[in-house]
């Protein structure tokens, strides 16, 4: 059934987050740049193509272990320009600051950035500053806009996945969800679980550089590894298997998603990237990865298939099989 109002639930990255862009967005703003619901938009300018995209980040608490909105929010618009096959090179930055907002933890916001904007290596060139009423808002949210240009042999997409692929995950899942959950319900774990916030762009450019036929670039954030997973499937109309045994998490961040209910599919990631390549070059796409400090425990976890297209299932260590559907309800909110 269709809602009457919004609930958080469309902001999980999930299926009805899903519906939401496909039923009331791509009807309002109907074009072919934004039909490919990718990461960011693939537009062609004179002189070339260029990625544009833009996400806004509300994540509660501000500073956790591992980063902070500030990093947060320059990492996620880089990755998702860098997950186009581009260059990241500008960045706009607008901040909603509640009144009352502690001038120590702005300045804190805001070095954030400029160390995170320094690490990926762009330029922050414009933006904006709004201050509202106490109430209006919960402390700082902020939004950032990226382009880079994307090289004319680069054709990557989540519509591009072919049956054949070798699916790759660049490292461990549910880092940074769990992260934020257990700061945010005051949970102390002595593992010490942090997020995994962090800019892949130089990571990718390493990844196109060798040449191999990059299908697809995903970075698996609200929803995770599952829901990604099956955006692809649709887009792309291939069966995606993976295999449970070669899905990488940390035992602490395993543990604390079974001992809080949590299939860590669905958790968010901010430092990690799914790639679709022909399997004949996943090795070697593979060792690139990892020699990337973000990316040293990169596992190739399945493969695209011809049958069932559109679904995502998945072999589990006991040799049976289960279907890995889109994330149904708002796990967190305010991940990222």
């Amino acid at each position: 059934m269709k809602p009457d109002k919004i609930l958080l639930d469309h902001g999980s990255g999930g299926k009805i987050s899903h519906s939401l862009t496909a039923d009331l967005l791509l009807p309002a703003f109907d074009n072919p740049a934004l039909a490919m619901l990718d990461d960011g938009a693939d537009l062609n300018l004179v002189g070339g193509r260029i990625a544009f995209s833009t996400d806004t980040y509300v994540v509660d608490p501000i500073f956790f272990p591992g980063g902070g909105i500030g990093d947060l929010a320059i990492n996620g618009t880089v990755n998702d320009v860098a997950m186009c096959g581009a260059r990241p090179l500008y960045l706009s930055v607008g901040m909603i600051i509640e009144e009352g907002f502690p001038m120590a933890d702005l300045e804190k916001v805001i070095r954030q950035m400029g160390q995170a904007a320094k690490a990926a290596d762009v330029t922050v060139v414009t933006g904006d500053t709004k201050v509202v009423p106490k109430g209006a808002a919960d402390k700082i949210y902020i939004n950032t806009a990226g382009i880079g240009v994307i090289p004319e042999r680069i054709h990557v997409s989540g519509g591009n996945a072919r049956p054949g692929d070798a699916v790759i995950l660049s490292g461990t899942m549910a880092d940074h969800g769990m992260t934020i959950l257990t700061q945010r319900e005051g949970l102390a774990f002595e593992s010490g679980v942090q997020s995994d916030s962090a800019p892949l762009n130089h990571m990718v450019a390493d990844i196109l550089e060798t040449g191999c036929d990059v299908h697809v670039l995903r970075d698996p954030t609200r929803g995770g590894v599952g829901t990604t997973l099956n955006e692809i499937a649709l887009a792309s109309r291939v069966g995606i298997r993976i295999h449970e045994d070669r899905l990488p998490i940390r035992p602490e961040v395993a543990g604390i998603c079974d001992l809080l209910g949590f299939d860590p599919l669905y958790v968010a990631n901010e430092g990690k990237l799914l790639a679709f390549v022909p399997v004949d070059q996943a090795e070697t796409v593979l060792a690139v990865i990892k020699k990337s400090p973000y990316g040293r425990e990169a596992r190739i976890i399945g493969e695209t298939v011809e049958d069932r297209p559109g679904r995502v299932f998945m072999k589990t260590r006991i040799g049976g099989e289960r279907i890995v559907d889109m994330l149904t309800g708002e796990q967190l909110p305010r991940i990222c």
